[in-house]
């Protein structure tokens, strides 16, 4: 869920402006899985704007302050998740420590990053939600831990029932502070894409395994 509706609005819009989100029904992104989309996010380009970067930050801040209150560490998820985590772990006074996909083969063999102690309450900052799956490693690593995760807060979902199935699973708590329906509403009141481009966005959001089909070269 969004906290604030403006809030999200104004998020969407940064987000746009310096393409760390980008629309393109007409030659689609290729994902890491090989699926074709009509949308690709990298929200770390925002880190180069100190203007966003801050309104990002203290958006992150509000809506952990407003959801979950107190926490005793805040965890970032590797790699999107560190920058902005340690910037909240920052603002808060807190502990900051970051999760891997998987532990290193080399070293200590870390999985988590930093001193954390169990039963220690912690808040997941994460950049960008798709299927949730690699989110959620870094939840059941932190509760492999010993730790009370309160939730998950990142800056922008795909909003994929995929997500939310598997968030419910798990039982974890996600707030985001934009989502795909308030992006591609901006989108097209800011004329960043085509009114005509707008069947095409939903249609990929309900099924983006058959619309990545039917758009492969």
């Amino acid at each position: 869920m969004i906290i604030n509706q403006d809030y999200a609005a104004k998020t969407a819009e940064y987000l746009l402006t310096v393409k760390a989100v980008k629309l393109n029904n007409e030659h689609p992104f290729t994902w890491a899985s090989g699926r074709k989309s009509p949308i690709y996010c990298d929200n770390r380009v925002t880190l180069s704007y100190p203007e966003i970067r801050t309104f990002i930050r203290q958006g992150f801040v509000e809506a952990i302050a407003g959801t979950w209150g107190d926490v005793d560490v805040v965890a970032g998820v590797a790699t999107g998740g560190i920058a902005q985590g340690a910037l909240v772990a920052q603002e808060f006074g807190k502990p900051f420590v970051y999760v891997r996909s998987e532990q290193k083969s080399h070293g200590l063999a870390n999985q988590i990053e930093g001193e954390i102690r169990e039963g220690q309450s912690v808040v997941v900052i994460e950049d960008l939600v798709s299927t949730g799956k690699s989110s959620l490693i870094a939840v059941r690593a932190l509760r492999d831990k010993g730790c009370i995760v309160k939730g998950m807060a990142a800056i922008f979902t795909y909003g994929l029932q995929v997500a939310a199935d598997n968030f419910a699973a798990e039982g974890v708590e996600l707030v985001t502070l934009t989502d795909y329906d308030t992006l591609i509403d901006v989108a097209q009141r800011h004329e960043f894409i085509r009114s005509e481009a707008m069947q095409s966005l939903a249609n990929w959001r309900l099924n983006p395994e058959r619309w990545s089909d039917d758009h492969m070269n």
